[in-house]
């Protein structure tokens, strides 16, 4: 087993080989060397002393927390490295630091309305193209590559149709176009899905959602195993100061150690639900890709473990579809996804509002699409608040 290494409050024992079960509850969460404490302490505080250490200077920089959330955040990859962030969207534009003025993006055209907002809005600004495409069509994909094309970013499954894109293959692409391969993915969670074992070099959570998993902390996360990478990103992650508070931390490892039974019952509900949807009068159509015949059902079979707690459904009438969404006595209408508490929204008023009207409907993202984050509620609780509100 070798000898015990203490750094940062945490044990660390060199050549374990913990399971995805084990590892959610134990990696960068061992007791305390110094008290003993089985629970990571918060760490308030914005400064430390250097008299008697160098390892700690202030806490923007780092913190004893922090540590062991990104920690424990690498090991649910099979990382070799973390950085945690304040939001989902602070790991996002940290990400984006990697690029520079002249370079182009090839990005899923089935994305969060955050991630097209900030390429279409903000990098566009800063000389930065981007190009949105389906990117399960790999000829497609290989015809869009430029010289100048510096990152391929990728959602599997999407958000909110949940396609499912072929990791690997894509990888494959963006490593022989000398591009970096960045997958977000928050609705597989690292229970379901590890893009670095694919090949993808940038793996992005928003840790606010399946991480956090009670809907009672802000934050977001990038994993790699690249040096090269971490080095860019840690310089990024400090200069730009989009970091996570001690407590958030703490909240998001105390959340960490339920993230494997908590994403069966997810799994388990929502293909229950996806069932009771698809034969559902009022709904035209169900986007999961645990329905046997989803476009996407083949490649998540290869990649993922199960299908996830994310599903998206159309109904064949959308008139007046907020007003009775909003009948739901036990699923909640709200944004966000991945916690406890079932969530339904409707992505052309909700999420995807800064997706000009024209490119949601070209996407698929209709009126009458609704996208539903299935809880741990009884599913047959569930299924009778659908009933009721559908008719």
């Amino acid at each position: 087993m070798g000898s015990k290494v203490f750094t940062l409050g945490v044990q660390l024992r060199p050549g374990d080989r913990m399971r995805f079960a084990t590892k959610a509850i134990h990696a960068g969460q061992e007791p305390d060397p110094r008290t003993g404490a089985v629970t990571p302490p918060i760490y308030a505080t914005s400064t430390y002393s250097r008299k008697g250490q160098d390892a700690y200077a202030y806490a923007r920089s780092a913190n004893p927390t922090r540590d062991a959330l990104q920690q424990s955040l690498a090991a649910l990859e099979s990382g070799k490295h973390a950085l945690a962030f304040s939001s989902g969207m602070g790991a996002i534009t940290t990400a984006l630091t990697l690029l520079k003025k002249g370079d182009h993006v090839l990005v899923t055209d089935d994305c969060y309305g955050g991630v097209y907002r900030i390429f279409t809005r903000i990098m566009s600004q800063y000389g930065i193209e981007s190009t949105f495409l389906d990117l399960r069509d790999l000829v497609d994909v290989e015809d869009a590559f430029r010289p100048e094309t510096r990152i391929l970013w990728m959602e599997s499954p999407t958000n909110p149709l949940m396609k499912v894109v072929d990791l690997k293959e894509l990888a494959f692409i963006a490593k022989a176009h000398e591009a970096l391969s960045v997958c977000d993915s928050t609705f597989a969670s690292p229970a379901l899905q590890n893009p670095l074992a694919l090949g993808v070099d940038l793996v992005v959570h928003s840790t606010t959602k399946y991480l956090g998993g009670h809907a009672d902390l802000l934050g977001g996360a990038l994993v790699m195993n690249r040096d090269d990478i971490h080095e860019k990103l840690k310089f990024s992650q400090n200069a730009l100061g989009a970091v996570p508070s001690a407590f958030d931390c703490w909240l998001a490892l105390r959340g960490i150690k339920t993230l494997p039974v908590r994403m069966e019952r997810h799994c388990d509900n929502a293909e229950m639900l996806s069932k009771f949807l698809k034969d559902h009068k009022a709904v035209a159509k169900v986007h999961y890709p645990g329905l046997p015949d989803d476009p996407g059902h083949g490649i998540a079979k290869k990649q993922m473990r199960r299908f996830g707690g994310m599903l998206s459904f159309e109904l064949r009438d959308s008139t007046r579809l907020v007003e009775r969404l909003k009948r739901l006595e036990v699923i909640l209408l709200a944004e966000s996804l991945g916690g406890v508490e079932s969530l339904i929204e409707h992505p052309a008023s909700m999420t995807h509002t800064s997706v000009p009207k024209e490119q949601r409907e070209k996407q698929g993202i209709t009126d009458g699409l609704v996208r539903f984050s299935v809880g741990l509620e009884d599913a047959q609780d569930l299924t009778e608040d659908l009933g009721r509100a559908l008719g």
